[in-house]
């Protein structure tokens, strides 16, 4: 199709092309949005954890043990606190010097929130020293 000509007498007929170039463009930049944030959107990640066997970290003055039973309730060296109580202690603890380490025993069924808010409530009041306490592997049972 011509758009123009030397011939004054024609009436223009109505252009009957779409231009399909701009709706390309539209979705090629979709398109790399989506490839950009399809990973993101995933929430879970399915992990097999490996389990090991290592020797027992030996217990010294300067140690908190600090468990989570499966409802939530936090044990301060088997004294069961408060999430108040915690925070006050975190904060005492932080001040020492040499610093303590806090050895964490949750129970597996321990919601990971919990867990998670624990954490950060000791990292906010200075304590960077943090073991996670597990159970020994049964001997003789089969590696998987």
């Amino acid at each position: 199709m011509t758009f123009g000509g030397f011939n004054d007498k024609q009436t223009p007929a109505p252009m009957a092309e779409i231009n399909v170039t701009p709706m390309v463009d539209v979705m090629l930049v979709l398109l790399v949005i989506f490839i950009m944030t399809a990973p993101l959107l995933t929430q879970a990640i399915k992990l097999d954890l490996p389990q090991a066997t290592s020797a027992s970290a030996p217990d010294n003055p300067a140690t908190i043990q600090l468990a989570i039973d499966a409802s939530g309730t936090l044990y301060w060296n088997d004294t069961a606190i408060t999430t108040p109580e915690l925070e006050q202690r975190f904060a005492d603890a932080g001040k020492r010097t040499p610093q303590p380490e806090l050895r964490l025993r949750a129970d597996k069924s321990t919601r990971y929130e919990v867990i998670a808010q624990v954490m950060a409530s000791a990292q906010s009041n200075g304590l960077s020293k943090l073991g996670f306490v597990t159970e020994p592997k049964p001997t003789g049972s089969p590696a998987r």
